[in-house]
């Protein structure tokens, strides 16, 4: 996932926006672009460089070899490369130099991980969606097929004249470590541009952050749904490649039963003993494959594994909740990040406090044109009182901050709060969620960290969009009264906005 966050009066406050860097060059600035549906999600792009100029041919470079990749890549589009060559005739086909490193890539790892990662665990993957899609586990000899078709090879390649020859039928996927390959190739694109120092490309929660710039990299909490939830990590990163993978976004839904939509390409059985995987390394495959792979194996062959590739440092949350890092996790931590500010209700006795158990849950669902990228558009999310005071910052974010004032009702109340606190340079890594729906919370404190009484508060939400159009949307909540759910009327820019209040999941 992909959020910068600041402190307003010690509070946490979601932002997508500039910060600080460490300079490059007396001039330099970090400029920063996001969009929805990039590789199917959301996409935010840092660049540090002397003037917007400069920072607009970079991003365009960027975004034009993310689309070069995808139609070499994509198993989504019909007319990728790699479509093609899937559904080809089977004789050996001269290949790109790009696709045939990935198919290369993707034996290599088949080995190196022994099996745990394989392109034709989409063989499996298949067998699970038909259970969820006819709502009944898959029988043992639908899964015993599909881990023997597995195991068979599916290409050949030959290296000295770059062919590739398919052998079978297996329906296969190139996900895995693709995405970060695609990522890093952009990054090189960025800086083939010229007048770049830093580059951070954060898509759908994996991040490659390089050249002269530092940046803090959130860990989500995969037992949290919420942007604005604590995070479980926040590192310091420079010259490296994060990737997070988990079963707690994606999955299959079989006879009320969740299962990840990682599976196990040896056993055909979905992975379900790691919830979350976070790898850093110097080498952004090697990130991408090494988070996918670690839901897969035990905490002991991961650590055995990591070992033998340099650089490489992870933590694990199994499904017990237990958390495990490898030997030199520590070190990239944020060792000055301030410890959260624990707040007591003074009121605690009086029927009129906030009921420390409850909290509001903000489901936003931005609208989006499919299968076309589309820019993120500013969006401020906040809480008032019966007067219209403000009382708690929930979210902003924006691109450019010249254009806040455009956010009418957002601006008068919090700019000058947002500007004079200054900012911090931060990413989010998580699993990978569909592009353009956020879950946020309230959890009944407002700007100080203090609890406020039940009462008559206003939801704000103000979302704005650059050669688009400019929405309000608010709803009145009497807390004092048993609150149900609410759906809010969908706008030219919002598809859907939702509140409910609901018990508290993860105590923060």
């Amino acid at each position: 996932m992909k959020f910068s966050q600041f402190a307003i009066c010690g509070l946490l406050l979601v932002i997508l926006c500039s910060g600080a860097t460490i300079p490059s060059a007396k001039t330099s600035k970090l400029y920063t672009s996001d969009y929805e549906n990039v590789l199917g999600t959301s996409f935010e792009l840092k660049l540090v460089a002397q003037s917007p100029g400069q920072a607009t041919i970079a991003e365009n470079a960027t975004l034009n070899e993310i689309d070069r990749m995808n139609k070499i890549l994509s198993g989504y589009d019909a007319t990728s490369e790699f479509s093609k060559w899937l559904h080809g005739d089977k004789k050996p086909v001269k290949i790109s130099p790009e696709l045939f490193e990935v198919l290369d890539l993707f034996d290599k790892w088949r080995v190196q991980s022994e099996g745990a990662l394989d392109a034709s665990a989409e063989v499996v993957g298949r067998v699970w969606k038909a259970a969820a899609k006819r709502n009944k586990q898959p029988t043992t000899s639908e899964l015993a097929l599909a881990v023997a078709t597995v195991k068979q090879s599916h290409w050949v390649l030959n290296h000295n004249n770059h062919t590739a020859l398919r052998l079978d039928d297996a329906p296969l996927m190139l996900n895995s470590f693709a995405k970060s390959y695609v990522m890093n190739k952009a990054c090189d694109a960025a800086f083939a541009a010229g007048g770049v120092t830093g580059v951070v490309i954060n898509i759908g929660g994996d991040i490659i952050v390089r050249g002269n710039h530092t940046e803090q990299i959130i860990v989500s909490d995969p037992k949290a749904d919420a942007e604005n939830d604590e995070p479980i990590s926040r590192l310091v990163i420079t010259n490296k490649a994060v990737a997070t993978s988990g079963n707690y976004r994606r999955g299959e839904l079989v006879n009320g039963q969740w299962h990840s939509h990682i599976v196990d390409p040896r056993t055909g059985l979905p992975a379900d003993k790691i919830i979350s995987a976070t790898v850093v390394s110097n080498n952004a495959t090697n990130a991408g494959a090494l988070a996918t792979v670690f839901n897969i194996l035990t905490p002991d062959e991961s650590k055995t594994l990591a070992a033998s590739i340099p650089h490489t440092e992870f933590m694990l949350i199994t499904s017990e909740g237990k958390r495990v890092e490898s030997a030199g996790w520590k070190s990239l931590e944020d060792r000055f990040v301030k410890p959260a500010i624990i707040t007591t209700n003074k009121y605690i006795a009086d029927d009129k406090a906030w009921d420390t158990n409850y909290e509001l849950k903000i489901i936003l669902e931005l609208k989006e044109i499919e299968g076309y990228r589309i820019r993120r558009p500013y969006v401020a999310i906040w809480v008032v009182d019966k007067d219209k005071k403000p009382v708690r910052s929930i979210a902003v974010w924006f691109n450019k901050p010249k254009y806040l004032w455009g956010m009418r009702e957002w601006h008068v109340a919090y700019y000058n709060a947002l500007t004079d606190v200054g900012s911090s340079v931060s990413s989010t890594t998580s699993a990978t969620r569909p592009p353009g729906k956020y879950t946020l919370k309230w959890n009944g404190k407002n700007d100080k960290g203090e609890l406020v009484n039940k009462g008559i508060y206003t939801i704000m939400i103000e979302v704005l969009r650059e050669h688009g159009t400019h929405q309000l949307m608010t709803q009145e909540l009497d807390f004092t009264k048993k609150i149900t759910p609410v759906s809010l009327r969908p706008n030219a820019e919002v598809a859907s906005a939702s509140l409910d209040y609901i018990k508290e999941t993860n105590g923060q």
